[in-house]
């Protein structure tokens, strides 16, 4: 498959539902409580503009730009990012692109994408940075994780039947990865795309965001895994946003 086939396939191999939640996980079953996702991105809606310098190793760069395949893959997945990448010190970034793993400059990056934003785990400590960073050394120059991405269209269609209203988050975990596992079967795991990269390196690190399996996951997914947000997936700690290196209106 050619690049230009590659992009025309994104957004339906990324396609994914928006979960809701009815159930406020303290409160108790008798009291319904309508929660959603929220897919606002915005730095001047209480967000924090900040520079590169704000950033640690560790932290989660979420982007988008205004070129079809990332406007296709917002459309639908209807979050405003469309990739994932990892922060991995010395102004870099590591992530997983078309041509396969590979560092860029954080001056690339908000060169080259319409908005980015930094989120961050709050118990990343200097081993587990270490960890990452073998990893990514570890990686760099794979190839890209193509059959993972093209087996998340049957996927991403047949897991919006887990995100009926009135599904407690426990609920709609197992159904999403219980139909994961059907989709996804036993494909190999030492390629990755993006989310995928970006949750194996937390997990090589020690620190997993989540239980379910990195494959079953978008650029949307970890963006909902934020403080105050509603995860796709039960998500062992919520993500802390750090800011905005760069925001542009971009069209979803």
């Amino acid at each position: 498959m050619n690049r230009r086939q590659l992009l025309a396939a994104a957004p339906l191999a990324l396609l994914a539902g928006c979960a809701t939640r009815f159930y406020d996980e303290g409160s108790p079953p008798s009291a319904p409580r309508l929660q959603v996702q929220n897919p606002g991105l915005h730095p001047h809606n209480g967000g924090l503009a900040v520079g590169a310098g704000a950033l640690l190793p560790g932290d989660i760069i979420l982007s988008a730009t205004n070129g079809m395949a990332s406007l296709g893959i917002r459309l639908a997945t209807m979050t405003p990012v469309s990739h994932a990448a990892l922060y991995v010190g010395d102004a870099q970034v590591a992530e997983a692109v078309g041509e396969g793993i590979r560092r860029r400059g954080m001056d690339r990056v908000l060169e080259e994408e319409s908005t980015v934003v930094a989120f961050r785990h709050p118990r990343v400590e200097s081993a587990h940075v270490e960890r990452m960073q073998a990893f990514v050394q570890e990686t760099v120059g794979q190839k890209y994780n193509l059959v993972g991405v093209m087996l998340q269209a049957p996927f991403a269609i047949d897991r919006k039947l887990c995100e009926l209203p009135l599904a407690p988050s426990l609920v709609r975990d197992f159904c999403v990865q219980g139909l994961g596992a059907v989709h996804l079967g036993l494909g190999r795991n030492d390629r990755f795309f993006c989310s995928q990269f970006v949750l194996e390196a937390y997990n090589r690190a020690g620190l997993p965001l989540t239980s379910a399996d990195p494959r079953l996951l978008t650029p949307g997914d970890l963006l909902h895994m934020r403080e105050g947000d509603v995860p796709s997936v039960r998500s062992h700690q919520a993500l802390q946003y750090v800011g905005h290196l760069k925001f542009q209106p971009v069209v979803l």
